[in-house]
């Protein structure tokens, strides 16, 4: 069996689909995109395919290896997030051709269920009661939220207190038997982020995310020490060598991303190692039916999972929604806040290969905003 095909879809809102087609007709998906740089993954998948056409598809870890390390300059977001859609897509072929879930080629099922999250507030959050209300009333047992929207480099008392307050608000709502995660979104100083997670701790955060951006992970340490909350980041991270200092720093939870940290290959492997330091597995999904997809596989088969992002209804998809671009929604049905574990093969959904190839036509080109203080200086979003 050879690979043959591999083409590209830019579908809204603001994703990036990959196919991988092989000589016997099978073909397998992938969902590989960085957000608002699609059309650069775009172009980089197209030159790693240079090294899967022809190629037997079944050898999914030697593809990893030379998709990684076949060129001089490696990693950083486009190269990883072109790699792990394909890596996606080969093993949906690969437990096509088995007969298999993925997460059943990964060793099996731990879990009959994943719990899974919602979305609420938005970028600048707002109008959290009803909204919340709305998602428990859906059976949704956690919700998160970002923060805040700009904020001062160090906050002023007002800034501070809007954040408590919003997470008060959700904490009244939920009451004590359901979880808020409380995204930073790397908007806040480190200094900013111990202020307000002090005042964030009676409130009982599952975690608060990205407390401060990557490149300053270095100061995890002094953040971790600061109080009882838990941390998590790992959305901004795309190898096992990245996570490793984040791991040491002591986050409680890592957040690699299926369609950003190399795919089910590296995620896989990422999980493992957070499993040494007592770290759980929250994966990053803001994305389409088929980063969710590969997520879910990942999470049946990870003995320290916590829980798992997922976009319907979020606040980014204005043109398109999870649902879109499958055929059967029945994969993404959660019960009771959770999704239930199928048995179809490889990443068990049926992709509507119309709809997506009518929506390439299309296009998008989603940009994230760029924001601003007061003062006219940059603001992280």
């Amino acid at each position: 069996m050879k690979i043959t095909r591999i083409e590209t879809f830019l579908v809204p809102p603001r994703w990036l689909f990959c196919r991988v087609e092989t000589d016997d007709g099978l073909v397998g998906w992938g969902e590989p995109v960085v957000e608002g740089r699609a059309e650069v993954v775009r172009s980089a998948v197209d030159v790693l395919s240079e090294h899967l056409l022809g190629q037997d598809p079944l050898r999914v870890q030697d593809h990893w290896q030379v998709l990684t390390k076949g060129g001089f300059y490696r990693g950083g977001p486009v190269l990883s997030s072109a790699v792990a859609g394909l890596d996606q897509a080969l093993w949906d072929i690969a437990g096509q051709v088995y007969g298999a879930p993925v997460y059943a080629l990964l060793g099996g099922p731990v879990r009959d269920t994943v719990r899974v999250y919602a979305w609420v507030g938005g970028d600048e959050p707002a109008g959290l009661r009803e909204q919340i209300t709305a998602q428990v009333e859906a059976g949704f047992t956690a919700v998160k939220m970002n923060a805040a929207g700009a904020t001062s480099p160090l906050s002023t008392p007002a800034e501070t207190a809007a954040v408590v307050a919003r997470v008060a608000a959700a904490r009244e709502v939920l009451g004590p038997d359901r979880d808020v995660a409380v995204d930073f979104h790397g908007r806040f100083t480190a200094a900013t982020a111990r202020r307000v997670l002090t005042e964030l701790a009676p409130l009982h955060p599952l975690f608060v995310e990205e407390p401060v951006v990557p490149e300053q992970s270095h100061l995890l340490p002094g953040l971790v020490a600061a109080g009882p909350v838990p941390l998590a980041t790992g959305e901004r991270l795309y190898s096992r060598a990245e996570f490793l200092p984040v791991l040491n720093a002591g986050v409680a939870v890592a957040q690699p991303d299926l369609s950003h940290a190399g795919g089910i290959s590296e995620v896989h492997r990422i999980a493992s190692l957070a499993e040494t330091y007592g770290a759980l597995l929250a994966p990053h999904c803001p994305l389409g039916p088929i980063a969710l997809a590969a997520s879910l596989q990942i999470a049946f088969a990870t003995p320290n999972f916590l829980i798992q992002e997922q976009s319907r209804g979020i606040h980014y998809n204005k043109d398109a929604d999870l649902l879109s671009y499958v055929v059967d929604p029945e994969p993404f049905r959660f019960v009771a806040g959770h999704a239930v574990r199928g048995d179809l093969p490889g990443l068990g959904i049926t992709v509507d290969e119309i709809a997506v190839r009518a929506a390439d036509r299309a296009g998008h080109a989603w940009r994230n905003p760029v924001w601003r203080h007061a003062d006219g200086s940059f603001a992280e979003w």
